[in-house]
């Protein structure tokens, strides 16, 4: 359910907020142009949204700033706690995860994530839309922001790329991580009775924008 990976984010959340914006010379091109990333799902979300991965908070401060209701779900206590102390007081951030959560205090409209989903193996991530599915009413949307490759060769050469570069922090996640491609994600939405579109943004992220029909 992705909760193998707590331990990395437990001691990234102090210096998370340097990686985003390219203080981490590994993760550069991962996180450029971070905050049109997190603007382009914000644009794309409704008024009633569940956020997972909330990480230190940044989606969700774009997503109240834009004036939509958030609920938030976060399973490293060491990320939610930064996230709550930098978010207005009041909002919702509970412990959970992708498949594991409490349920929300509103019907929500639009899911989100931001450079999470890949926590997940392919199996839960359909678990995880088909769950998505039952929550949201016709026309609901999912809107994520991950790492996916073009094609398997794609991401082939991005581990050497990474190694080639001396990036082996960078080449190890891409291969301890579930890191999908566009036609495994199609797979995935489509065959939960969802439509989706890829928005490209730099060498590894693309937003997914999958609505329920």
């Amino acid at each position: 359910m992705g909760r193998e990976f707590i331990s990395i984010f437990e001691n990234w959340a102090n210096s998370y907020d340097d990686t985003v914006v390219g203080h981490d010379l590994q993760y550069k091109e991962v996180f450029r142009n971070y905050d049109g990333i997190l603007d382009d799902v914000v644009k794309r979300s409704g008024s009633k949204v569940v956020e997972f991965g909330v990480g230190t908070g940044n989606l969700t401060a774009k997503l109240i700033a834009a004036g939509k209701n958030v609920y938030g779900i976060e399973p490293s206590k060491s990320m939610r706690d930064i996230a709550v102390s930098k978010l207005p007081k009041g909002t919702l951030v509970s412990d959970g995860d992708f498949l594991d959560f409490p349920a929300p205090p509103f019907s929500p409209d639009t899911i989100v994530s931001s450079y999470a989903f890949h926590h997940l193996t392919n199996d839960e991530k359909r678990e995880a839309v088909r769950r998505y599915g039952k929550m949201l009413a016709k026309h609901g949307k999912i809107v994520f922001a991950d790492t996916v490759f073009k094609d398997r060769d794609s991401y082939i050469s991005a581990i050497q790329d990474a190694k080639n570069r001396g990036y082996y922090q960078l080449a190890e996640d891409l291969e301890t991580e579930h890191y999908p491609t566009i036609s495994e994600m199609e797979t995935i939405f489509t065959s939960e009775q969802f439509s989706i579109a890829f928005q490209k943004h730099n060498d590894f992220v693309w937003v997914m924008e999958a609505a329920k029909l």
